[in-house]
């Protein structure tokens, strides 16, 4: 087995983890603490930056949640899971895919940071409520492009640019600032983690959750 995944319970290495278990890859697992470059100091020692996901898949290590399902997709020929650059809504497909990180997770991270991270009397509080409006804001694409009751993303099939998206969803609700959800964002939300590889890998490593759900 030469794949690798370091996680941590509902961090962005869930995107990772549903991944592999949707396309039925092989893998090793280590689950860590949260956040592991404070509670497992070691582990600075396999991925500097601290951070999880840290992927290996023989000579290749990364980092980036929403990069590994794609790399997945490809190395494994799981093209059900992508779209082809010649697809009409290819566009969409990998603009959701950057979306998910760049403009959802983000906040939510700091808002990690402010909210839960760091003590009362540092007063960040008023930036972490700052923070998950900035996320609030950011949904409003995807509010709109949901309002219809499509079933997925793009190209009316489930691809990896579910699983980006639907993580960041299901962390806001997991952090609780989730309020400006739609009846369809839910519904569509809802539906992802009805699927039996969400319903898997979501349990892993919940004794060791830095997140109250």
């Amino acid at each position: 087995m030469s794949i690798k995944l370091w996680h941590c319970h509902n961090a962005r290495s869930l995107r990772a983890l549903w991944s592999l278990e949707e396309m039925s890859i092989p893998y090793e697992l280590v689950v860590l603490p949260f956040p592991p470059r404070v509670f497992q100091r070691n582990f600075l020692e396999v991925n500097e930056l601290g951070t999880v996901p840290y992927f290996v898949d023989g000579d290749i290590h990364m980092t980036e949640s929403s990069a590994i399902p794609v790399f997945l997709a490809e190395r494994y020929s799981k093209p059900e899971f992508t779209l082809e650059a010649s697809h009409p809504e290819y566009g969409d497909y990998l603009n959701w895919l950057f979306h998910s990180d760049a403009t959802l997770t983000f906040p939510q991270t700091v808002y990690i940071r402010y909210q839960l991270q760091e003590s009362p009397e540092r007063g960040l509080q008023a930036a972490a409520t700052d923070y998950a409006r900035w996320f609030h804001a950011r949904l409003r694409k995807l509010n709109g492009h949901l309002a219809d009751g499509r079933e997925f993303l793009a190209a009316g099939r489930f691809t990896v640019a579910d699983i980006a998206i639907a993580y960041a969803l299901h962390l806001g609700e997991v952090l609780k600032i989730d309020e400006p959800y739609t009846p369809p964002v839910r519904k569509y939300l809802n539906r992802m983690r009805d699927r039996p590889a969400f319903q898997k890998v979501v349990v892993i490593g919940e004794e060791h959750s830095a997140f109250n759900t």
